[in-house]
């Protein structure tokens, strides 16, 4: 079983039902692991998303989700602890839901495509090389159509 937390630290009405962004990420782990895996969701506010973008990223401004996967290769006494903790997605409401609003798409359907996305990353995928984009592309649109969204490419 996957455990997914949700931390909110926006006005509810600016984000989907904790439920729902649950719903999405069980969806993308069923796909992707047998393991049971915790992760935890945080919807933030720019100026939080800002500060997170500076100091791990080394990048100015404010983006729609950063991925920060557990690191336990640095951790000095090794303790097989079920679930794997796999890691924190962060997400910025605002700007998402005005990413919804400038590419014309459904804001319920962006969520989701910005949740399967940065979980796909705490699964070690990424887009930096086109070959890899194309990878995670696919994926991303597949879980989406399962979840009944069409391609958000």
């Amino acid at each position: 079983m996957h455990h997914i937390f949700i931390q909110c630290a926006v006005p509810k009405n600016t984000m989907p039902a904790a439920g729902q962004l649950r719903k999405w990420a069980k969806k993308v782990l069923k796909n992707q692991t047998t393991e049971d895996v915790e992760i935890t969701i945080r919807i933030v506010d720019p100026l939080e998303m800002i500060k997170l973008n500076t100091q791990y990223r080394h990048k100015e401004g404010v983006t729609n989700v950063l991925s920060f996967p557990y690191d336990s290769e640095n951790i000095t006494i090794n303790i097989k602890k079920k679930p794997l903790l796999l890691g924190d997605i962060v997400i910025c409401a605002d700007v998402v839901n005005q990413e919804a609003i400038a590419q014309e798409k459904k804001p319920i359907a962006h969520w989701a495509h910005i949740v399967t996305h940065g979980i796909l990353h705490l699964l070690g995928y990424d887009h930096e090389v086109e070959a890899d984009a194309i990878i995670m592309e696919s994926l991303e649109i597949t879980v989406l159509e399962s979840l009944g969204f069409s391609n958000p490419y």
